[in-house]
Protein backbone atom coordinates (compact mmCIF):
# COMPACT_ATOMS: atom_id res chain seq x y z
CA UNK A 1 0.00 0.00 0.00
CA UNK A 2 2.87 2.41 0.18
CA UNK A 3 2.41 5.65 -1.65
CA UNK A 4 5.58 6.74 -2.84
CA UNK A 5 5.22 8.38 -6.22
CA UNK A 6 7.13 6.39 -9.00
CA UNK A 7 6.85 8.65 -11.97
CA UNK A 8 5.48 7.15 -15.18
CA UNK A 9 5.78 10.38 -17.08
CA UNK A 10 6.86 13.83 -15.33
CA UNK A 11 5.06 16.22 -17.56
CA UNK A 12 7.65 18.93 -19.17
CA UNK A 13 6.17 21.96 -18.90
CA UNK A 14 7.30 24.99 -17.36
CA UNK A 15 5.30 25.63 -14.30
CA UNK A 16 4.84 29.53 -14.52
CA UNK A 17 1.51 30.11 -15.87
CA UNK A 18 -0.04 27.92 -12.89
CA UNK A 19 2.56 30.14 -10.67
CA UNK A 20 1.15 33.20 -12.03
CA UNK A 21 -2.82 32.39 -11.37
CA UNK A 22 -1.42 32.01 -7.57
CA UNK A 23 0.40 35.05 -7.78
CA UNK A 24 -2.58 37.05 -9.21
CA UNK A 25 -4.73 36.13 -7.01
CA UNK A 26 -2.58 37.72 -4.19
CA UNK A 27 -1.34 34.04 -2.42
CA UNK A 28 1.60 31.77 -2.72
CA UNK A 29 0.37 28.53 -3.82
CA UNK A 30 1.47 24.39 -4.08
CA UNK A 31 -0.04 21.78 -6.22
CA UNK A 32 0.00 18.22 -7.18
CA UNK A 33 -2.04 16.96 -9.82
CA UNK A 34 -1.69 12.54 -10.83
CA UNK A 35 -3.47 11.26 -12.90
CA UNK A 36 -5.08 8.61 -10.86
CA UNK A 37 -3.11 5.39 -12.58
CA UNK A 38 -0.33 6.94 -11.58
CA UNK A 39 1.91 7.75 -14.42
CA UNK A 40 1.46 11.10 -15.21
CA UNK A 41 2.01 14.51 -12.39
CA UNK A 42 2.10 18.34 -12.67
CA UNK A 43 2.83 19.67 -9.58
CA UNK A 44 4.39 22.75 -7.94
CA UNK A 45 6.36 22.94 -5.34
CA UNK A 46 4.66 19.28 -4.16
CA UNK A 47 7.18 18.16 -1.45
CA UNK A 48 7.44 20.94 0.69
CA UNK A 49 5.00 20.65 4.01
CA UNK A 50 2.40 22.95 4.02
CA UNK A 51 -0.48 23.42 7.33
CA UNK A 52 -2.80 21.38 6.14
CA UNK A 53 -5.89 22.85 7.64
CA UNK A 54 -8.66 20.85 7.28
CA UNK A 55 -7.83 18.53 4.46
CA UNK A 56 -6.15 15.95 6.94
CA UNK A 57 -9.80 14.81 7.99
CA UNK A 58 -9.95 12.65 4.85
CA UNK A 59 -7.10 10.59 6.42
CA UNK A 60 -8.94 10.77 9.75
CA UNK A 61 -12.36 9.32 7.94
CA UNK A 62 -10.58 6.62 6.00
CA UNK A 63 -9.08 5.02 9.76
CA UNK A 64 -12.59 5.67 10.97
CA UNK A 65 -13.81 3.78 8.13
CA UNK A 66 -11.22 1.12 8.03
CA UNK A 67 -11.63 0.28 11.99
CA UNK A 68 -15.43 0.21 11.21
CA UNK A 69 -14.98 -2.47 8.11
CA UNK A 70 -12.15 -4.13 11.06
CA UNK A 71 -14.59 -4.78 13.46
CA UNK A 72 -12.82 -2.19 16.31
CA UNK A 73 -15.56 0.60 16.19
CA UNK A 74 -19.23 0.44 15.98
CA UNK A 75 -20.24 2.40 12.94
CA UNK A 76 -24.01 2.58 15.09
CA UNK A 77 -22.67 3.57 18.37
CA UNK A 78 -24.04 6.82 19.90
CA UNK A 79 -21.81 9.11 21.45
CA UNK A 80 -22.60 12.56 23.40
CA UNK A 81 -21.13 16.14 22.77
CA UNK A 82 -21.89 18.25 25.08
CA UNK A 83 -22.74 21.65 24.61
CA UNK A 84 -20.03 23.00 27.77
CA UNK A 85 -17.16 21.40 26.06
CA UNK A 86 -17.34 21.78 21.94
CA UNK A 87 -14.41 22.52 20.06
CA UNK A 88 -14.94 25.76 18.04
CA UNK A 89 -15.61 26.12 14.70
CA UNK A 90 -18.30 27.62 12.14
CA UNK A 91 -20.34 25.01 11.42
CA UNK A 92 -22.13 21.79 12.72
CA UNK A 93 -22.47 21.30 16.08
CA UNK A 94 -20.31 23.87 17.36
CA UNK A 95 -23.37 26.09 17.00
CA UNK A 96 -25.83 23.52 18.48
CA UNK A 97 -26.68 24.93 22.30
CA UNK A 98 -28.09 21.58 23.38
CA UNK A 99 -26.15 18.26 24.29
CA UNK A 100 -26.36 15.92 21.25
CA UNK A 101 -26.07 12.04 20.53
CA UNK A 102 -25.09 11.24 17.35
CA UNK A 103 -23.81 7.81 15.73
CA UNK A 104 -20.28 7.13 14.66
CA UNK A 105 -21.14 6.88 11.18
CA UNK A 106 -22.88 10.49 10.94
CA UNK A 107 -19.90 12.02 12.70
CA UNK A 108 -18.05 10.77 9.63
CA UNK A 109 -20.58 12.56 7.10
CA UNK A 110 -20.70 15.64 9.12
CA UNK A 111 -16.65 15.99 9.66
CA UNK A 112 -16.36 15.31 5.47
CA UNK A 113 -19.38 17.13 4.31
CA UNK A 114 -19.21 20.58 6.75
CA UNK A 115 -15.81 19.99 7.74
CA UNK A 116 -17.76 19.84 11.24
CA UNK A 117 -14.68 20.27 14.22
CA UNK A 118 -17.03 18.69 17.32
CA UNK A 119 -16.93 15.59 14.91
CA UNK A 120 -13.46 15.34 13.98
CA UNK A 121 -12.60 15.51 17.77
CA UNK A 122 -15.20 13.17 18.40
CA UNK A 123 -13.83 10.86 16.08
CA UNK A 124 -10.34 11.48 16.99
CA UNK A 125 -10.92 9.96 20.49
CA UNK A 126 -12.55 7.13 19.19
CA UNK A 127 -9.87 5.97 16.77
CA UNK A 128 -6.89 7.57 18.14
CA UNK A 129 -4.42 10.22 16.85
CA UNK A 130 -1.63 7.92 17.03
CA UNK A 131 -3.70 5.03 14.89
CA UNK A 132 -4.68 7.86 11.91
CA UNK A 133 -0.82 8.55 12.37
CA UNK A 134 -0.19 4.94 11.62
CA UNK A 135 -2.03 4.68 9.18
CA UNK A 136 -0.45 7.78 7.28
CA UNK A 137 2.79 6.12 7.88
CA UNK A 138 1.22 2.61 6.41
CA UNK A 139 0.54 4.52 3.36
CA UNK A 140 3.81 6.15 2.55
CA UNK A 141 2.42 9.48 3.37
CA UNK A 142 5.92 10.16 4.92
CA UNK A 143 5.53 14.11 5.36
CA UNK A 144 1.71 14.00 7.25
CA UNK A 145 1.68 14.31 10.62
CA UNK A 146 -1.17 14.94 13.36
CA UNK A 147 0.83 16.24 16.59
CA UNK A 148 -3.27 16.64 18.24
CA UNK A 149 -6.97 17.68 18.10
CA UNK A 150 -8.48 20.79 16.65
CA UNK A 151 -9.35 21.71 20.00
CA UNK A 152 -5.60 21.48 21.23
CA UNK A 153 -4.61 23.46 18.41
CA UNK A 154 -6.49 26.18 18.30
CA UNK A 155 -6.32 26.70 22.12
CA UNK A 156 -2.52 27.04 21.22
CA UNK A 157 -3.12 29.55 18.47
CA UNK A 158 -5.19 31.70 20.97
CA UNK A 159 -2.18 31.21 23.28
CA UNK A 160 0.30 32.44 21.05
CA UNK A 161 -1.40 34.77 20.46
CA UNK A 162 -1.57 36.62 23.49
CA UNK A 163 -4.44 34.97 24.94
CA UNK A 164 -5.60 32.67 27.45
CA UNK A 165 -6.67 30.45 24.86
CA UNK A 166 -9.20 30.34 21.68
CA UNK A 167 -11.88 31.27 23.10
CA UNK A 168 -10.36 34.33 24.95
CA UNK A 169 -9.25 35.21 21.08
CA UNK A 170 -12.61 34.96 20.01
CA UNK A 171 -14.08 37.45 22.49
CA UNK A 172 -11.95 40.15 21.48
CA UNK A 173 -12.31 39.81 17.83
CA UNK A 174 -16.29 40.27 18.66
CA UNK A 175 -15.19 43.64 20.16
CA UNK A 176 -14.55 46.81 18.43
CA UNK A 177 -10.82 47.46 18.84
CA UNK A 178 -8.14 49.49 16.91
CA UNK A 179 -6.30 48.91 13.94
CA UNK A 180 -3.39 48.99 15.45
CA UNK A 181 -4.41 45.95 17.96
CA UNK A 182 -5.82 44.28 14.88
CA UNK A 183 -2.46 44.41 13.29
CA UNK A 184 -0.42 42.93 16.36
CA UNK A 185 -3.09 40.21 16.72
CA UNK A 186 -3.02 39.24 13.18
CA UNK A 187 0.91 39.11 13.11
CA UNK A 188 1.12 36.88 16.16
CA UNK A 189 -1.23 34.79 14.79
CA UNK A 190 0.71 33.91 11.64
CA UNK A 191 3.54 33.20 13.98
CA UNK A 192 1.81 31.01 16.31
CA UNK A 193 3.51 27.30 16.07
CA UNK A 194 0.14 25.83 14.98
CA UNK A 195 0.35 28.01 11.28
CA UNK A 196 3.66 26.44 10.66
CA UNK A 197 4.21 23.47 9.05
CA UNK A 198 6.88 22.35 11.89
CA UNK A 199 4.12 22.55 14.49
CA UNK A 200 1.31 22.32 12.96
CA UNK A 201 -1.08 19.38 11.47
CA UNK A 202 1.24 18.82 8.37
CA UNK A 203 1.28 17.05 5.23
CA UNK A 204 2.53 17.84 1.16
CA UNK A 205 0.35 18.48 -1.78
CA UNK A 206 1.91 14.78 -2.86
CA UNK A 207 1.19 12.86 0.00
CA UNK A 208 -2.34 14.25 -0.67
CA UNK A 209 -2.56 13.52 -4.15
CA UNK A 210 -1.25 9.72 -3.37
CA UNK A 211 -3.99 9.20 -0.69
CA UNK A 212 -6.45 10.47 -2.95
CA UNK A 213 -5.09 7.82 -5.51
CA UNK A 214 -4.79 5.23 -3.18
CA UNK A 215 -8.41 6.07 -1.75
CA UNK A 216 -10.10 5.99 -5.33
CA UNK A 217 -7.91 2.77 -6.51
CA UNK A 218 -9.30 0.73 -3.50
CA UNK A 219 -5.63 0.54 -2.14
CA UNK A 220 -6.02 2.51 0.84
CA UNK A 221 -7.68 0.38 3.16
CA UNK A 222 -10.64 -2.02 2.96
CA UNK A 223 -12.88 -1.72 0.37
CA UNK A 224 -16.22 -0.77 2.18
CA UNK A 225 -13.68 1.81 3.57
CA UNK A 226 -12.52 3.60 0.92
CA UNK A 227 -15.44 2.81 -1.14
CA UNK A 228 -17.34 5.11 2.25
CA UNK A 229 -15.28 7.77 2.01
CA UNK A 230 -15.25 8.17 -1.89
CA UNK A 231 -19.42 8.59 -1.49
CA UNK A 232 -19.12 11.11 1.64
CA UNK A 233 -16.58 13.38 -0.03
CA UNK A 234 -19.01 13.66 -3.09
CA UNK A 235 -21.27 15.42 -1.31
CA UNK A 236 -18.91 18.09 0.39
CA UNK A 237 -21.07 20.99 0.61
CA UNK A 238 -18.54 23.44 -0.70
CA UNK A 239 -18.61 24.27 -4.39
CA UNK A 240 -16.70 27.25 -5.29
CA UNK A 241 -12.82 26.22 -5.49
CA UNK A 242 -12.06 22.70 -7.54
CA UNK A 243 -15.84 22.06 -8.29
CA UNK A 244 -16.55 25.25 -9.92
CA UNK A 245 -13.17 24.75 -12.65
CA UNK A 246 -14.61 21.79 -13.45
CA UNK A 247 -18.34 21.66 -14.73
CA UNK A 248 -20.54 18.97 -15.37
CA UNK A 249 -19.61 15.88 -17.05
CA UNK A 250 -16.97 16.38 -14.83
CA UNK A 251 -17.40 14.88 -11.45
CA UNK A 252 -15.42 16.11 -7.80
CA UNK A 253 -15.40 14.69 -4.85
CA UNK A 254 -12.82 16.82 -2.95
CA UNK A 255 -12.17 18.37 0.98
CA UNK A 256 -11.89 21.84 1.43
CA UNK A 257 -9.70 23.32 3.91
CA UNK A 258 -9.14 26.89 5.47
CA UNK A 259 -7.52 28.25 8.66
CA UNK A 260 -8.07 32.07 9.98
CA UNK A 261 -8.03 33.63 6.42
CA UNK A 262 -4.43 32.43 5.75
CA UNK A 263 -4.00 29.19 4.88
CA UNK A 264 -7.22 27.62 1.94
CA UNK A 265 -6.64 24.44 0.13
CA UNK A 266 -8.53 21.68 -1.24
CA UNK A 267 -8.29 18.02 -2.15
CA UNK A 268 -10.27 16.22 -4.84
CA UNK A 269 -10.49 14.16 -7.54
CA UNK A 270 -12.03 14.67 -10.74
CA UNK A 271 -13.68 12.20 -13.03
CA UNK A 272 -14.80 12.44 -16.37
CA UNK A 273 -17.04 9.68 -18.21
CA UNK A 274 -14.72 8.81 -20.39
CA UNK A 275 -12.97 6.71 -17.66
CA UNK A 276 -10.54 10.09 -17.69
CA UNK A 277 -9.54 10.76 -13.47
CA UNK A 278 -7.24 13.13 -11.55
CA UNK A 279 -6.51 13.47 -7.66
CA UNK A 280 -5.56 17.33 -7.28
CA UNK A 281 -3.92 18.69 -4.10
CA UNK A 282 -3.81 22.68 -4.37
CA UNK A 283 -2.84 24.48 -1.27
CA UNK A 284 -2.56 28.31 -0.56
CA UNK A 285 -1.22 31.00 1.60
CA UNK A 286 -1.87 34.66 1.89
CA UNK A 287 1.08 36.63 3.05
CA UNK A 288 -1.31 39.44 4.02
CA UNK A 289 -3.89 40.39 6.21
CA UNK A 290 -7.65 41.07 4.99
CA UNK A 291 -7.02 38.81 1.52
CA UNK A 292 -9.00 38.22 -1.36
CA UNK A 293 -11.35 35.42 -0.42
CA UNK A 294 -12.99 34.97 -3.91
CA UNK A 295 -9.40 35.57 -6.21
CA UNK A 296 -7.67 33.02 -3.80
CA UNK A 297 -10.69 30.37 -3.77
CA UNK A 298 -11.51 30.80 -7.83
CA UNK A 299 -7.30 30.20 -8.13
CA UNK A 300 -7.60 27.14 -6.44
CA UNK A 301 -9.67 25.40 -9.05
CA UNK A 302 -8.62 27.23 -12.06
CA UNK A 303 -4.79 26.09 -11.24
CA UNK A 304 -5.78 22.15 -11.05
CA UNK A 305 -7.69 23.23 -14.28
CA UNK A 306 -4.55 24.29 -15.65
CA UNK A 307 -2.87 21.10 -14.75
CA UNK A 308 -5.48 18.91 -15.98
CA UNK A 309 -5.43 20.37 -18.87
CA UNK A 310 -1.62 19.63 -19.08
CA UNK A 311 -2.31 15.92 -18.65
CA UNK A 312 -5.05 15.30 -21.23
CA UNK A 313 -3.05 17.29 -24.25
CA UNK A 314 -0.32 15.12 -23.64
CA UNK A 315 -2.59 11.58 -23.42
Amino acid sequence: MASTFEPGKMIPTMNAPIVELFTQAGCAGQLCVQSLDGAREVSVDADRQVVSASVFKVLVALEVETQFADGLLDRQRRVALPAASRTPGPTGFSLFRDDVQVSLQDLVVAMLTISDNVATDALLRQAGIDAVNAAAARLGLTDTFIPRDVSTMLDSIGRDSGFADWAALAAWDSRPHSQEEADLVDRRIRDAEAMTPSGATRTTPRDMAALLRLIWSGQAGPPAACERVRQIMSHQLTRHRLAAAFPPPARVSAKSGGLLGVVRSEIGVIEYPDGRGYAAAVFTQAPQPRPNDAAINAAIGKAAAAAVRILAEDT
